[in-house]
């Protein structure tokens, strides 16, 4: 072991020291979880430094695919968090569903806005949410506006925590999600201008879902009317052509609703539905 891969080692742990004093600082506290990367850590280091003063809130609606509702239940379960699962209602609101670009921060407000009434059921006096500081670099901030404007903490940023160093701690707590692959609402897969609609994300959840059981990673079921464009990480293009994986995969995609099944050949990359549309 190099001295550099000490001191970074080191350096990363002084951020988690870091982190538990943010988190020690609060009564209470109630904490948005996923299930991803970023919000399982948080999860966990919080409910070990807060025990029964933390809430782990995992919310549950439409755009999330059950398979992620119940792997983020049973590592809860697991883990021993005082955990608890609230609806959220976006589908309500017609500003998320006419998806004019702005939809993240109208299911952030969503979001915050029953973990605020869960706080206040439940005599919660502050609330966190999983942001980290390879967030700072997303240009819309539209999160990060919600976030503000209902007063909800970004303790893993505070701690100057990145993705990396995250994955890194994660494997240190033999939390299952160090090497998860990244995920976004099932919403993200429509091309902003195109609305938001439940069958949709019906289509989108069986697609990657078929995807999933093939033995893919990295991948994305991008909606396109009747096409749906399949995005994976290229390491994985080899896979498509072992046995009949590539026709497998196809026949769950029509089965799913789409008269087309296309790969798009630049691979998995976030937000690649935005960049269509503009």
């Amino acid at each position: 072991m190099t001295q550099t891969t000490i001191e970074i080692r080191r350096t990363v742990l002084e951020k988690e020291v870091r982190l538990k004093q943010l988190l020690a600082a609060y009564e209470s506290l109630g904490v948005a979880y996923s299930g991803g990367v970023d919000s399982s850590y948080l999860a966990d280091v919080a409910s070990e430094t807060l025990g029964p003063n933390v809430r782990i809130l995992l919310a549950d609606s439409a755009s999330v695919p059950r398979s992620e509702v119940d792997e983020a239940t049973e590592l809860a379960n697991a883990r021993g968090w005082n955990f608890e699962i609230i609806t959220t209602n976006e589908f309500d609101n017609e500003d998320y569903l006419k998806n004019d670009g702005t939809r993240c921060y109208h299911c952030r407000a969503e979001l915050f806005t029953k973990m605020q009434v869960y706080a206040n059921d439940n005599g919660i006096r502050s609330l966190a949410y999983g942001a980290i500081v390879d967030d700072l670099l997303d240009p819309t901030r539209l999160g990060h506006k919600a976030a503000q404007e209902y007063k909800i903490v970004a303790p893993l940023q505070e701690a100057d925590l990145t993705k990396d160093d995250i994955r890194e701690l994660s494997v240190r707590r033999n939390l299952p999600t160090s090497d998860k692959a990244s995920f976004a609402c099932l919403a993200s897969r429509v091309p902003v201008g195109t609305r938001v609609e439940v069958s949709i994300l019906a289509q989108v959840e069986a697609a990657e879902e078929a995807m999933k059981s093939l033995g893919f990673h990295q991948y994305r079921a991008r909606h396109h009317g009747e096409v749906c464009r399949l995005e994976i990480d290229p390491q994985d293009f080899p896979k498509l052509f072992e046995g009949d994986i590539r026709a497998r995969l196809v026949d769950a995609v029509q089965e799913a609703g789409y008269k087309h099944v296309a790969l798009d050949l630049a691979g998995y990359r976030s937000g690649s539905t935005a960049e269509a549309a503009e």
